[in-house]
């Protein structure tokens, strides 16, 4: 019980953090005002009718205009500013006819002001003549011991204002935060969607096609259908890996590992593997980069092209590397270019975050091109593998 009570506690206090300050937190400067209303109750004001029903006014203006400050729809609102001018209006009138103790009401004007004039410019036009109108009314009708009452206005209309603008934008501040928390929130979840498509689409395309493998063997080569159960289970502990590495975010792609593991996968299924590889060293971020360009490019054609022959070409400048893969199998339609899978959708997404580009359709000489451009930040050739392997 005791903690369910701490929890609405929190939830409120959160709540209250977020709506940020009211106008009740205004209010008890109304005492203030005490001095006049004693003034009346002494007899020692002229009209005091008139006086009385000028306070009443003057408190209900008061109390109107800071709720409707501490509204941020209604604060900028013509019927707010109207509502401060008639305040300041009434406020001058009293103070020039009754002076003294309603003299104080001025601070409580400031805090008015301050409440609705909050920021920079118009700040700066509204306080310096509002202080100076105030010393005149003061000066006149108390002389100079009425200097408290124009730096009390000055102070209230300051002071209230870098509270109030302060804790706007603490909150706006605090909103900003929520929602980039939110978004690295999405950011990552999208991370981990796209790898988590990768990694599985490509190892269960490869165990299906080597458990096909294994049940055509098995009747007449039961060493090689065990060769081939056993590649199943090395590729599920690489998977395994992969995901942990997923999970936690510290997945990089070897390319050579997995220029490696698309020759097996496509050996596997009949398709002759070309790799011909040249160009600048790489740095780690565009290898992992490439390296998913091999996996979605493997899977797709594993699964899908129906191909005999599948091309990597790796090639670049100092500026700019391009990894190339082709087949010669069925075309878009087979790996529906038309309408592109999530796999070549998160690759696009990725290689264009990373300031490059991917391009995927017909080769010229029929079946699928995968072509990515990435920034080679590291200078200088590296020829890696001169002529083609397979």
């Amino acid at each position: 019980m005791r903690n369910i009570r701490r929890g609405i506690k929190a939830l409120r206090d959160q709540q209250q953090r977020e709506r940020g300050p009211n106008g009740l937190s205004l209010l008890p400067w109304l005492l203030m005002g005490l001095g006049a209303l004693s003034h009346l109750l002494g007899g020692q004001a002229p009209n005091p009718w008139i006086g009385g029903l000028g306070l009443l006014a003057f408190n209900t203006l008061y109390i109107a205009i800071v709720f409707r400050a501490c509204h941020p729809p209604s604060r900028e609102t013509p019927l707010t500013w109207g509502l401060l001018a008639t305040l300041g209006a009434l406020t001058f009138g009293l103070a020039i006819g009754y002076g003294r103790e309603w003299l104080l009401l001025f601070p409580l004007l400031g805090l008015a002001v301050g409440a609705v004039v909050r920021h920079g410019r118009l700040l700066r036009w509204v306080s310096p003549p509002l202080v100076v109108a105030v010393g005149a009314v003061t000066f006149w009708r108390d002389g100079w011991g009425s200097i408290g009452v124009v730096y009390g206005t000055f102070m209230s209309v300051m002071v209230t204002a870098a509270i109030l603008a302060l804790d706007e934008s603490v909150r706006q501040l605090r909103a900003t935060r929520e929602e980039l928390a939110r978004a690295a929130v999405e950011k990552e979840r999208l991370r981990f969607s796209r790898d988590l498509h990768d990694l599985l689409g490509h190892t269960l395309s490869v165990i299906v096609v080597k458990s096909e493998v294994v049940r055509r063997l098995a009747p007449r080569d039961l060493d090689a259908a065990l060769a081939q159960v056993a590649d199943i289970e090395a590729v599920g502990r690489q998977a395994l890996t992969e995901i942990r590495e997923a999970v936690t975010g510290y997945r990089e792609g070897s390319l050579a590992t997995e220029l490696d593991r698309a020759r097996d996968a496509l050996t596997t299924v009949g398709i002759e593997p070309v790799v011909r590889r040249s160009g600048p060293l790489l740095e780690p971020q565009t290898e992992a980069l490439l390296s998913w360009v091999v996996r979605e490019s493997t899977t797709n054609a594993v699964r899908h092209s129906g191909a005999s022959r599948c091309v990597f070409t790796l090639d670049g400048t100092a500026e700019r590397v391009r990894l190339t893969v082709t087949d010669d199998g069925r075309g878009p339609l087979a790996v529906g270019d038309a309408t592109p899978g999530s796999g070549l959708r998160g690759l696009r997404e990725r290689v264009a975050a990373a300031g490059g580009t991917l391009e995927s359709g017909s080769a010229p000489r029929g079946g699928f091109r995968v072509t990515a451009e990435l920034p080679a930040e590291t200078p200088g050739p590296h020829d890696c593998e001169g002529e083609p392997t397979t």
